[in-house]
């Protein structure tokens, strides 16, 4: 399994280099000039000597290796970086200066990721066991009245736009008939009421969109399971409904739940726009869209790259889990 974690980390190390360089070269070549969105950050008149000479201080006049050759070696000796007369120091990891704060992007990164982390656990808690049981209850109830119900419910509620649903939740719940608390987000360490408080309506609604389609997933894969011989085998030699359930059927059927599991909870981790956005939560989706909007490339390019390492990690972290859950399975 060593060898096999290796080989990983090399081909996911790969991934994020490919993702950082894409994300350079996307900008190099695009039609943005930051000279100019860096002088308009700072004064509503930019003459083109200003921006110029911005270009020519941040080092966009270079080559775009030699630039990226920068940034990367930033990542791990930190650097010193000019804007005009000004220069800003920027430790280790270095991810850039924003162009409207002249923070280091890190530093805003930090600030604001602990409610992404935040709403992506607390979702993930949700809707992983809740779309697990009910697509194993539908499963074993399949034909009756109760899987129709499970599943065309999970149907209706997976049609409804994600956006939609969050502003309809938003509106009704807290504006109109006040059932939960605005929601926002506080440090767990601060105040462990109010934090679990101010994003329950965002987890509940989070965890209730991306519940359904793990009971679909569930369902089919739990229906396949037990029509496999060793479920038979295990039901001949009596054991109880319960342990050939749970400890036989199940245990093969999360396998491909797991893997979707994987790459959902990167995406969260990556920032959850809509619901940062719709439930005013300050997290790293909403600063990404801003930043897109602002043209703030150095905010760009760090999401890019964290969105690489947590889509590298949690597939890692699969992976690994298929051995554990499934003995069937070897990583060699």
């Amino acid at each position: 399994m060593f060898g096999y974690i290796v080989r990983r980390l090399i081909a996911g190390f790969l991934v994020i280099v490919a993702t950082s360089v894409a994300v350079f070269a996307l900008f190099f070549y695009g039609p943005s000039n930051p000279g100019q969105v860096v002088c308009q950050a700072t004064s509503p008149r930019c003459p083109p000597e200003r921006v110029a000479d911005y270009n020519q201080t941040l080092g966009y006049n270079d080559p775009v290796t030699e630039q990226y050759v920068v940034w990367a070696k930033g990542l791990f000796t930190g650097r010193d970086i000019q804007f005009g007369s000004t220069t800003i120091d920027c430790p280790a990891p270095c991810l850039g200066i924003s162009y409207y704060t002249r923070e280091p992007v890190s530093e805003l990164l930090k600030e604001r990721y602990p409610a992404t982390l935040s709403l992506a656990v607390g979702a993930a808690i949700i809707f992983l066991p809740l779309g697990v049981v009910l697509g194993s209850v539908a499963a074993r109830k399949r034909g009756t009245s109760t899987d129709r119900l499970m599943v065309g419910s999970s149907l209706i509620i997976y049609s409804i736009p994600y956006y939609l649903l969050a502003l309809m939740s938003y509106l009704y719940l807290v504006i109109i008939w006040g059932i939960f608390p605005q929601p926002e987000y506080n440090p767990f360490t601060e105040n462990p009421w109010a934090w679990v408080s101010g994003l329950l309506l965002p987890w509940l609604v989070l965890g209730l969109a991306f519940s359904t389609q793990y009971a679909r997933f569930s369902r089919g894969s739990m229906v396949e399971s037990l029509s496999e011989d060793y479920v038979r085998t295990a039901r001949a030699k009596g054991l109880t409904q319960r342990v050939v359930l749970i400890k036989h059927a199940l245990r093969a059927a999360i396998v491909p739940v797991i893997t979707i599991f994987g790459l959902d909870f990167a995406s969260l981790l990556a920032g959850t726009v809509f619901t940062e956005f719709v439930f005013n939560i300050d997290g790293i989706g909403v600063q990404a869209l801003n930043s897109i909007q602002d043209q703030n490339f150095p905010i760009i390019s760090a999401t890019a790259l964290i969105v690489a390492v947590f889509v590298v990690v949690c597939n890692l972290a699969v992976d690994i889990l298929y051995s554990v859950i499934d003995p069937r399975v070897r990583l060699t």
